[in-house]
């Protein structure tokens, strides 16, 4: 990972928008500070197209979509995104009705299961407004030591599965979306761009192992400054690392950006 002032000039004129994940990325310590939410609306007063893309549910992005400075917002790991019709907020998911049906009745079965057998295992509190996929809490209210992630993810995916691992949550979904298929669908439908376009002419920023094919997909990426203590999981990491971490690293980039596209 190289430093925000390494930044090749040419590729970042030519960028179109940033895609970016939210937890640990725009908040610091479990808050959007007021630095990310002030980056996040000078990118989209630039011109640039800007899309967070999380695995928060989707009942919370539909908050954000309706009152933050963003094209739309990604949820659930990509399985769902809602986008801004008017006053109303339209929500799109990437798998038919057959198919979550077929996934909420599984991941009941993977709920009880975990709840069962990892002592410390706990629900995530905002799973009440998810429509695809279930989330336990390893990182938001209490802090589970590997072990106790490893036992999670292996009961999920033992019941056939997808397993993804963000700061806060460990996720099981049966959707084969993730953030970088989810973003280049979203660029398609709402922009009219091919995926080879999004992957040169975005930005992808993230921190954590969910963010991994965001990492892989787009030819440009950056994290904050504590994307660093997932180095080592990550193939590959962000290009480029900020001096901060969470929010104001987010800031940080966001000002680079700027910087070098009027300079």
């Amino acid at each position: 990972m190289r430093p925000l002032r390494e930044l090749p000039e040419l590729r970042v004129r030519e960028l179109r928008g940033i895609f970016c994940d939210i937890d640990d990325t725009l908040t610091t310590d479990g808050s959007l500070v007021p630095a990310a939410y002030q980056a996040l609306a000078r990118a989209k007063a630039s011109g640039l197209r800007v899309v967070p893309v999380t695995g928060r549910p989707a009942g919370f992005a539909a908050v954000l979509a309706a009152s933050w400075p963003v094209d739309a917002v990604v949820a659930e790991n990509g399985a769902v995104r809602c986008e801004r019709r008017g006053p109303a907020i339209e929500t799109i998911f990437w798998d038919d009705e057959e198919a979550r049906a077929r996934a909420k009745d599984a991941l009941a079965t993977i709920r009880a299961d975990v709840l069962a057998q990892v002592p410390r295992a706990r629900v995530a509190w905002d799973e009440w407004l998810r429509l695809t996929d279930l989330a336990f809490d390893i990182g938001e209210t209490q802090t589970l030591d590997a072990d106790e992630i490893a036992a999670i993810t292996t009961r999920i995916e033992a019941a056939g599965a997808r397993a993804l691992v963000s700061t806060v949550h460990a996720h099981a979904s049966f959707s084969l979306a993730d953030k970088a298929q989810a973003a280049a669908r979203l660029a398609r439908d709402l922009f009219g761009e091919p995926p080879e376009t999004v992957a040169e002419r975005y930005l992808f920023v993230g921190d954590s192992p969910n963010d991994q094919a965001g990492f892989a997909f787009f030819t440009l990426s950056a994290g904050p400054a504590n994307v660093a203590r997932y180095a080592a999981r990550l193939a590959p990491p962000p290009s480029y690392v900020a001096e901060s971490p969470g929010g104001e690293g987010f800031s940080e980039i966001v000002d680079a950006i700027l910087a070098l596209r009027v300079s």
